[in-house]
């Protein structure tokens, strides 16, 4: 806004558009040197009413982070780098194809979700049952070229120093087979039965593999949580660097304002610059640890972090975030 403006007219004009995209609303701040009834503009004021009325007709908006703002300042740019991001997550989430490979851990009740909210949204989500990707990875050969591939990328990665070649492999036939079922339905994201079963029946855990796919902007979640997968993929279009799905695990001693930040493998490189890929001890107690290399190890260096959650109200119809 440059002025006051006409409060009715840009709602109208949103509404006769028929455009159904991110609005920023900008109003230019008044110079206290011409402050004549010829010269000041009003868009203090006009801002406050065309936000009024773009709420009467429904539209969401976003607003600068100082009420009037110059577009040739910094703070504008930020403002508009901001907006972007706003602009990146609505035209991804819109068309956002997930991927949840196998069922969610019995007992794990929160990561529950209704398809049908993400649908009516634009989400959609493609299942896999884990059997299917077992029988694909045991007709896998060794020897075929994408396992190699797949093999060279792992080793590229991370110190694989302590894994057995034999898991590295199986890892590898794990990736080519993910990763091909991912091109084939278009996917963006996935949300992975990380564990028992493949300890299991497999051998290995599928945490570096879910590390090195969230690194390449491919956001993948553990335990089939597909809400966690759509916070991990908003942060990401937000950013545009590596998101990660973490458990607030532990107070810190007696500080309320700390809690250790805690998972069992599956972050990005850009998380843990001194990755290595372990084995999960927490699950090795009841599964045996030689079961469960893949888990990558290492601590996060202390910065600022960026927190989000995405979850479905089934009860009251409403896809929630904080």
């Amino acid at each position: 806004l440059p002025n006051f403006g006409d409060e009715k007219g840009v709602a109208d004009t949103v509404k006769l558009s028929g455009l159904d995209v991110p609005i920023l609303v900008q109003a230019y701040p008044d110079d206290l040197d011409q402050f004549s009834v010829e010269r000041r503009r009003d868009a203090f004021c006009g801002k406050v009413s065309v936000c009024n009325n773009l709420r009467q007709y429904g539209y969401a908006f976003t607003l600068t982070d100082l009420h009037t703002v110059h577009p040739r300042t910094p703070e504008f740019r930020q403002d508009l780098e901001k907006f972007l991001g706003v602009c990146r997550i609505v035209n991804g989430l819109s068309t956002a194809r997930l991927g949840a490979i196998g069922a969610r851990p019995g007992a794990f009740n929160t990561v529950r979700y209704s398809e049908k909210l993400l649908q009516a949204y634009g989400m959609s989500v493609q299942t896999l049952d884990l059997s299917e990707v077992l029988g694909w990875v045991q007709r896998l050969p060794e020897e075929d070229g994408r396992v190699e591939k797949k093999l060279a990328d792992i080793k590229a990665y991370a110190d694989y120093g302590s894994v057995p070649p034999p898991s590295l492999v199986k890892m590898a036939r794990l990736g080519v087979v993910i990763e091909d079922w991912m091109d084939k339905n278009d996917l963006v994201a996935t949300a992975i039965q990380c564990w028992t079963s493949l300890q299991r029946n497999f051998g290995v855990n599928v945490c570096t593999l879910m590390s090195i796919m969230s690194e390449r902007l491919m956001p993948s979640a553990c335990e089939v949580d597909i809400t966690g997968v759509v916070s991990m993929y908003a942060l990401q279009l937000a950013s545009n660097s590596p998101s990660a799905l973490v458990d607030w695990n532990n107070n810190y001693g007696s500080d309320p304002n700390k809690c250790v930040l805690f998972h069992c493998g599956n972050w990005a490189k850009a998380f843990i610059p001194d990755a290595a890929i372990k084995t999960a001890p927490i699950l090795g107690t009841t599964l045996g640890e030689e079961n469960t290399y893949g888990a990558m190890a290492g601590r996060t260096p202390a910065g600022p972090v960026t927190f989000g959650r995405v979850s479905t109200d089934d009860a009251q119809g409403l896809i929630r975030t904080y």
